[in-house]
């Protein structure tokens, strides 16, 4: 049963290896494999709703992306939230590029009517990129030291857009920033 719904930002493929590194170090210490087993890629989440129609988004997200071009990102700390899911998280440098394209974006989904989250409004989206979720609380300290000697920071561009349902993961479009053909 779907969870939930998500627009991603996703990275060119040197960036995606390099956080696709900790997911599999994570992973191969048994600290956390979840983001592996439900098919995730690695991505900033820029929106997220529980109930929507892909259909009625397509058209918003296609014409967003052509208009927009590749994202220069750095992700330079590592961090978690306070919660139950025990996320740990890369953190990209909140750029003005990076929140003007996150607010740019809500703003285009909520003309079709589309309510924004109280998370995803310009004054509270934090920008992250998932390493390891549902970390035994046991192993979180453990999990922090094994994401420390990663080589920080890591830099990129974001390059791609996509609207996912989950868990798990199933992409249902993605457009490259700056053009209008399908990625």
């Amino acid at each position: 049963m779907s969870q939930g719904f998500s627009i991603e930002l996703y990275f060119d493929p040197a960036l995606e290896n390099q956080v696709l590194k900790a997911w599999n170090v994570l992973a191969r210490r048994q600290i956390s494999t979840q983001l592996i087993e439900i098919e995730s890629r690695p991505h900033i989440t820029l929106f997220s709703s529980p109930f929507l129609d892909p259909a009625k988004l397509e058209s918003v997200v296609k014409s967003f992306a052509s208009k927009q071009g590749p994202l220069p990102l750095s992700f330079t700390s590592i961090g978690s939230f306070p919660s139950d899911k025990n996320v740990l998280f890369l953190a990209p440098v909140p750029t003005m590029a990076l929140l003007q394209f996150q607010a740019q974006l809500c703003e285009a989904i909520k003309k079709e009517g589309i309510e924004i989250g109280e998370e995803f409004k310009a004054d509270s989206w934090i920008p992250f990129c998932a390493v390891a979720q549902d970390v035994p609380k046991t192993r979180i300290a453990e999990a922090f030291c094994v994401l420390r000697e990663s080589k920080l920071p890591v830099s990129g561009y974001a390059m791609d857009i996509g609207l996912v349902e989950f868990s798990p993961v199933r992409e249902y479009f993605s457009f490259e920033l700056g053009n209008t053909v399908e990625a």
